[in-house]
């Protein structure tokens, strides 16, 4: 079982100074690489990672690529995209072409952002926020990612008998097939999810 402790993760600060990045994950077609930041996207076909914004200004562009951006705190960040306004409120996944002139804004002040950015024609990215519960467990499959997004919660390998781990705040935990996680607990995860493209 992988867990992604949100604690270790390193913070590289945007080229505008307007915020930083924690990268969770990254990899290409057949292999991944789990919090190791990348400069760009031409060494990887999926990243995930969660962004502190606190200034307003330009995205930066991700040419044949495809994002999902979900506000993990704050109230509102207001995302323009090829000159369109779109009014982003906490937990609602917005899908995006990475090479769209995009710019954010901030009416109630600092956010924090879950990113999802994949290539276009190789892997699809999905992000859902489910609200867990105590008495029944979520599983992360492989492909997936599980994030603490708010409230207490506990991992196994979902064996009777098998001991869980505390997860904290933003922790992810990379999920398998072969034996399954399972979180347990009260509050919100996000469940990411980098689907191969069936026909590449």
């Amino acid at each position: 079982m992988e867990i992604i402790r949100y604690s270790d993760l390193k913070a590289e600060p945007w080229r505008n100074g307007g915020g930083v990045t924690r990268e969770i994950a990254r990899g290409v077609a057949g292999n991944s690489i789990v919090g190791t930041p990348a400069a760009d996207s031409a060494g990887w076909d999926w990243r995930v990672s969660i962004a502190e914004v606190g200034k307003a200004g330009g995205f930066s562009a991700f040419p044949g690529m495809e994002r999902v951006l979900t506000v993990i705190d704050g109230e509102l960040f207001l995302l323009t995209v090829d000159g369109a306004e779109h009014p982003l409120e906490k937990y609602r996944p917005f899908r995006f072409p990475g090479d769209a002139p995009a710019s954010g804004a901030l009416p109630t002040g600092d956010i924090r952002d879950l990113n999802v950015i994949t290539r276009a024609g190789v892997f699809k990215g999905y992000t859902s926020i489910i609200e867990l519960s105590k008495k029944r467990a979520h599983p992360v499959f492989a492909g997936q990612f599980g994030i603490l997004l708010q409230g207490e919660a506990t991992v196994t390998h979902g064996g009777e008998g098998d001991s869980a781990e505390a997860l904290s705040r933003y922790d992810a935990v990379a999920g398998s097939d072969a034996a399954s996680p399972e979180i347990l607990g009260r509050g919100f995860l996000a469940v990411v999810s980098i689907d191969a493209v069936a026909d590449q």
